[in-house]
């Protein structure tokens, strides 16, 4: 098999440096994968596929029908080809990351209390009131460790600063409901599979402790005096497009899968009912959205939460997690404002940079927007899986006149950025080893303390010259591996 040298030279920041040289960390990489035999990559791709069907490593596409009208489960493609990021590299992320999320809890607790941040005038009160993900509900209402987003999923993009240097920037952060964690795990597994010697070659920090640091965050955020907490995985149930995932986490901490029909409130308590009768939750993972969490306090007509669940929470006699009303901190019309609050809660200049934002409901920024349609990527504020989006420099004249009337519609519903650059990595596709466009979501655990794992998802754009990364868009995963030289070679 040829070097990716010899096969391509148009990868900008991940696989060269910009002198067009090899960046040294891939270098081990390179020289295995010319020793390989020509079809070999397609047999292990071939393999994978066969082993991530067996198990049902699948995800829903909500909208899309199968010839007989049924909604579809598809795998999500899997690159064989890892992403490989060096230490020094993953120190100065990690370290962002903590500053980062640990700002944007400060944040939620401020907009729920005293309100600060709106009094100091950094961020408009109609900004935060009037967001759809406010909830008046959690006004005054403590909540263990004055942490609400315990499970954070941050979007991170490499891309050339203004000098043309490569630098990774923060896209987006997910603060809700972040999926995704097991693509990465199963991922690392199959690569372990598949591979062996190469974790022999590389020394490859571990990812599969996950599952406990993610039970150990949990207990940690339960009610006050709670000593052996009960944890549980609130689903929305099979139909849901991250169905796999609820039920893998679940399985992984070794504690149940509930939906909504499990438990019950009684005395102000949740109760989860078991063969052997009630037994009392005192945290809950929820994997379901605010409005559907309690018919009685949101969308009455929900089937998938449980009468009277906001007021055990408000009274301290449950956790949720991640916390309801956490979406008001990752609305991408307040995501501007990110690098505004980490100077402002922790006194700190960010270590990570946010992407340059037009927020559209400001005049100057949407005269900006509607000006540069052709050359930005205009979002929905409230839109996730990439849709609700325009890339400007890959849509039609048509689509671009379309999106302004929108625009003009509601301004406030949508911010803009630059088309960046994105790092692109080797991938294994159809014709061969060729670039492809990528992003890296790490997931960060809040408690008592912040922590992680050395490593994330790697979101891959399979189309090529596609930016858009989402598995329902067409994306595919890969691997993560981050080098660490002073930690044995990987095993798990």
């Amino acid at each position: 098999m040829q070097k990716f040298d010899e096969m391509y030279t148009a990868l900008p920041y991940e696989f060269f440096s910009q002198g067009r040289e090899i960046r040294e960390h891939y270098k081990t990489y390179d020289a295995w994968l010319a020793r390989q035999p020509g079809d070999m990559m397609r047999k292990r791709r071939e393999e994978a596929e066969m082993i991530f069907r067996r198990v049902g490593i699948t995800f829903a596409v909500y909208g899309a029908k199968d010839e007989d009208g049924a909604g579809t489960e598809r795998l999500i493609p899997f690159d064989l080809i890892p992403r490989i990021i060096p230490a020094h590299e993953w120190a100065a992320m990690e370290k962002g990351l903590v500053q980062r999320v640990t700002a944007l809890n400060r944040f939620i607790h401020d907009v729920y209390h005293d309100q600060d941040i709106i009094k100091a005038g950094i961020i408009p009160a109609d900004q935060i009131l009037n967001n759809a993900q406010f909830r008046p509900e959690m006004m005054g209402v403590d909540v263990p460790n004055q942490v609400y987003s315990h499970i954070a999923g941050v979007d991170i993009v490499r891309a050339p600063d203004a000098q043309g240097q490569a630098e990774y920037y923060v896209l987006e952060d997910n603060l809700r409901v972040p999926s995704g964690v097991s693509y990465m795990l199963e991922d690392r597994k199959m690569m372990m599979r598949l591979f062996p010697d190469l974790f022999n070659q590389h020394r490859v920090a571990p990812i599969a402790h996950y599952p406990d640091l993610l039970l150990e965050t949990l207990r940690a955020s339960a009610p006050p005096a709670t000593a052996e907490p009960t944890v549980v995985v609130l689903t929305p149930g099979m139909y849901n497009s991250a169905y796999f995932e609820h039920a893998f986490l679940a399985q992984q901490m070794g504690i149940e899968l509930v939906e909504g029909q499990d438990l019950f409130v009684k005395d102000n308590f949740v109760w989860m009912r078991t063969t052997r009768g009630p037994r009392r939750v005192d945290v809950i993972y929820r994997r379901v959205d605010d409005d559907f969490l309690d018919p009685l306090a949101f969308r009455p007509s929900s089937t998938l939460g449980c009468e009277g669940l906001l007021g055990a929470y408000q009274a301290g006699n449950v956790t949720i997690c991640n916390a309801v009303g956490t979406g008001v901190a990752d609305d991408k019309s307040i995501y501007p404002y990110v690098p505004k609050m980490i100077e402002f809660y922790l006194g700190e200049k960010p270590l990570l940079n946010n992407v340059p934002t037009y927020v559209c409901r400001d005049p100057k920024d949407l005269q900006y927007t509607l000006a540069n349609l052709k050359d930005l990527v205009v979002k929905e504020v409230h839109g996730a899986g990439g849709y609700g989006m325009l890339v400007g420099p890959a849509a039609t004249k048509a689509e671009i006149e379309a999106f302004r009337g929108a625009l003009l519609a509601n301004p406030a519903g949508y911010i803009a950025q630059p088309t960046l650059s994105l790092s692109s990595c080797p991938t294994f596709v159809e014709s061969g080893i060729a670039p492809r466009h990528i992003d890296l979501r790490p997931f960060v655990l809040s408690a008592k303390e912040v922590q992680m794992v050395s490593g994330g998802l790697t979101r891959v754009a399979l189309k090529e010259g596609s930016l858009v990364v989402n598995s329902s868009q067409g994306g595919g995963t890969k691997d993560t591996w981050v080098l660490k030289g002073d930690l044995p070679v990987a095993r798990s």
